[in-house]
């Protein structure tokens, strides 16, 4: 579809377009409204975000750079409660001071992605500051009374778990109505209009769209939504082999969040680097061309320029000088090559219990899958805990895989 705003242009070859409410109304609205506002929530479940949340984010940085108004959204409210969608369990629930110390640090995490020196600058809001002060019996004439509980039925997350047979709490089938009153609140408090969101959230949009029209007289609302992201494998972003990628460098260094990217697989390469950087879209037609261990070259860029967004270019531009002078060849002891493997002996990866052994850091199998659960088994830096981790080609890097138990005993390994 060819769009006349450059957002949504950009928005959809980007690869972040999923599903809107109304493609065409909102591609006008943008197109003639340029003080636009749109908000995305994030709900205060941890005292940091992890890359599971950078596409959101993302899309607010991009929502900004064409002139409009981001709306960040902190749930300080709906925390109490706990968003269901994609889950099969309740959330834990957190007292009012862990919520607290969990906004601190995600307002840190989000102030860096955006600009404050222009006229449209970032708005911050905490949905605690209405859903607090209302009243039971108030939200329940007001707002409850415009939503068919037959409709909520059929939302994705109260079907899942009727279906399962899992249970549901009156709490949580309420979330959808707490959020569509934040919408509801956005729109009249800022005359925001466009709720963005990933899939998941797709049947809670429609919920705050249909709200603002009964309420506010056909007023016209919009939901655009991006596709859920997973790694050619599979697997939701935001895991690492050592647990969760969070922004905060406190609980994940910057060394580490660059190799994460670094060693991302060769079949996400290209999809990331337009949706995590900035890099323009031609110069990423062109890294696409690379080839087998060329690509390695467009990994270092996808992880110099995340990092330099997430975390400064300075630190960015240290963590690339560590990776190189950890793997520069000529700097290597060539005792250290304690395996030398070829392109051949990797085509379907090599067990990581298979290089333990063999590069002597562990004496038998059984040691080696004691250090792996031990937690001391260390690849590129990145801990493995999976006994069945395989190293694939891409974990190569200038045709060396570094190998360690834990942080003095490194082996290195060489693809011929």
């Amino acid at each position: 579809m060819k769009f006349k705003s450059e957002f949504l242009h950009e928005f959809s070859e980007r690869g972040f377009l999923y599903q809107c409410s109304n493609f065409e109304a909102l591609d006008e609205y943008l197109n003639s409204h340029k003080n636009a506002k749109a908000y995305i929530g994030f709900d205060a479940t941890a005292d940091s975000l992890h890359v599971g949340h950078l596409t959101q984010i993302f899309i607010l940085r991009l929502f900004q750079k064409y002139g409009y108004t981001p709306i960040v959204l902190i749930g300080g409210g709906t925390t109490k409660i706990g968003d269901p969608s994609g889950r099969d369990k309740s959330r834990s629930m957190l007292t009012n001071d862990q919520i607290a110390k969990n906004i601190e640090g995600i307002e840190e995490n989000l102030r860096r992605f955006f600009k404050f020196d222009c006229e449209n600058k970032p708005i911050f809001e905490n949905n605690d500051r209405w859903l607090s002060n209302i009243t039971y019996i108030d939200f329940l004439r007001n707002i409850g009374a415009y939503f068919s509980v037959n409709k909520m039925l059929t939302l994705e997350m109260v079907a899942t778990r009727i279906h399962n047979n899992l249970p549901l709490s009156f709490l949580e089938f309420s979330y959808s109505l707490m959020q569509s009153y934040d919408f509801l609140t956005l729109f009249d408090k800022y005359d925001c209009r466009i709720q963005l969101g990933g899939s998941d959230q797709w049947g809670n949009l429609v919920n705050g769209i249909d709200l603002v029209r009964k309420l506010r007289n056909s007023e016209e609302a919009f939901g655009l939504t991006s596709p859920l992201l997973t790694t050619s494998d599979g697997k939701k972003m935001g895991k690492s082999a050592s647990g969760a990628v969070w922004l905060d460098k406190n609980k994940f260094s910057v060394y580490d969040f660059w190799q994460y990217w670094r060693n991302v697989s060769d079949l996400d390469v290209i999809k990331f680097l337009k949706l995590f950087t900035d890099l323009p879209l031609d110069e990423i037609e062109k890294l696409s061309k690379l080839q087998g261990h060329e690509l390695n070259e467009a990994k270092k860029i996808l992880a110099t320029e995340v990092t330099a967004i997430c975390h400064g270019r300075d630190a960015a531009e240290q963590a690339l000088r560590e990776s190189q002078k950890i793997f520069d060849q000529n700097s290597l002891d060539v005792n250290n090559f304690s395996l030398e493997v070829s392109e051949h002996d990797i085509k379907d990866g090599i067990s990581i219990i298979d290089i333990l052994t063999k590069t002597g850091l562990a004496e038998s199998r059984g040691e080696a899958k004691k250090l792996i659960l031990g937690g001391g088994a260390y690849l590129n830096d990145a801990k493995i805990t999976d006994i069945n981790h395989r190293a694939k080609i891409e974990d190569f890097v200038n045709n060396s895989l570094k190998i360690a138990s834990g942080k003095k005993k490194i082996k290195f390994v060489k693809l011929n």
